[in-house]
């Protein structure tokens, strides 16, 4: 079968199955699965699916935030518990949006004296949330801009502009995928101007990921493993085909 047919028949299966596996196309189309990696590979270059654990999914199809909130849950508090000791007293921090960064804000809102500027109005609620309870002298700045059709989170033009008004010493950001090759990345090209213009503007970069992204990418890339200070990440992480190869492209890996 020639790979422009084998494009065809993958986009259809998505069409009708919204998901599908690795296993189903190769059945499907009865190929090897190194081809099957391929052409999933190919497609997400042109944005045409996203590859996930498995398989692939339409681009537009990824689970609410609210429902990924509820995934892994016990890995994003152990990464936000861990990331914590990255920070020090009197720092500026960006944060992005993900259900792993709303994970740190409750964490970072235990601290005090920090200044947290994000776009995620979660983060920034579960901020000042915890913040009044503890007296905690937090500043946190809300970036402006339009709210995003995915997440509870400012994007656009205005967006980009408000963050180039700060300099902060460490972003912490949350990638859909991080491998050796491609660095951090994510698929949605508003949230990922945001998270670019934030590393654009940060002293140092912490990228946080649950195992489940390690050695996946997607096809925007915002941050350049070089550009990668610290990799916080879980321990089941060293499982993972890419990790031993993105491990040696970094400058720390802290696993938690």
């Amino acid at each position: 079968m020639w790979q422009e047919d084998r494009h065809q028949r993958i986009r259809a299966l998505l069409s009708t199955l919204q998901r599908v596996s690795t296993e189903r196309i190769m059945a499907d189309l009865g190929v090897s699965r190194e081809t099957v990696r391929r052409d999933l590979l190919d497609l997400e270059a042109l944005g045409e699916l996203r590859r996930v654990h498995g398989g692939a999914i339409r681009p537009a199809d990824e689970a609410p935030i609210a429902e990924r909130a509820h995934l892994r849950v016990k890995a994003k508090t152990a990464i936000a518990k861990a990331a914590v000791g990255l920070i020090a007293s009197g720092q500026t921090l960006f944060v992005d949006a993900g259900t792993t960064t709303a994970a740190l804000a409750e964490e970072l809102a235990k601290l005090a004296n920090l200044t947290v500027v994000t776009n995620s109005i979660d983060v920034a609620l579960k901020m000042r949330g915890v913040a009044e309870q503890a007296d905690a002298a937090n500043e946190v700045i809300l970036l402006g801009g339009s709210i995003g059709d995915r997440t509870m989170a400012t994007t656009g033009a205005t967006t980009v502009l408000d963050i180039h008004r700060y300099r902060a010493d460490l972003a912490l950001l949350s990638p859909v995928g991080v491998d050796h090759r491609h660095g951090a990345t994510s698929y949605d090209h508003a949230e990922t101007e945001v998270a670019r213009a934030m590393v654009a503007n940060a002293d140092r970069v912490a990228i946080l990921a649950d195992y489940s992204k390690i050695g996946q990418h997607s096809r925007i890339s915002y941050c350049a493993v070089d550009r990668i200070d610290v990799l916080v990440t879980n321990k089941k992480a060293v499982e993972a085909a890419d990790f031993a190869a993105l491990k040696k492209t970094l400058e720390e890996v802290v696993l938690a």
